[in-house]
């Protein structure tokens, strides 16, 4: 799985990066919400975890244009100070789930595997649907 994280707090996303890692995933990181648009631009990436507050490009823009640029990468909201209204928001306007701060690192993986499944599952789907039928 590739992966993305973006997040300000630069102790949460090192670890987070070293047990994903450590688990044979490929981790990309970014401290702000235009970086990790940047890279989810020139990167074929699977899932994005996000953080909702960053310096800069917040969370809800972010994610407004990462699924502008790549909607088929699932994207799963962070965040330390939850409301049942901005995770409304966030599942409204594409992301795959929204977690609270702390998590457990299985928890975490848990959903990303989901988020990755989601992510093959639609992909399979459009093929079968944009494959051209031969008239005989």
């Amino acid at each position: 799985m590739k992966i993305l994280l973006v997040d300000d707090e630069e102790l949460f996303r090192i670890a987070v990066a070293k047990q994903l890692a450590v688990r044979g995933h490929t981790v990309h990181e970014a401290g702000t919400g235009e970086e990790g648009l940047a890279m989810a631009c020139d990167l074929s990436l699977d899932v994005v975890l996000l953080d909702m507050r960053l310096p800069g490009m917040n969370g809800t823009a972010t994610l407004k244009e990462m699924k502008r640029v790549s909607p088929l990468t699932e994207i799963i909201m962070l965040t330390g100070h939850a409301t049942v209204k901005a995770a409304m928001e966030a599942i409204n306007m594409g992301a795959f789930d929204y977690m609270t701060k702390p998590m457990g690192i299985n928890e975490l993986i848990y959903k990303m595997e989901d988020a990755y499944t989601k992510k093959r599952l639609t992909k399979q789907q459009l093929k079968v649907t944009t494959t051209p039928v031969n008239n005989r």
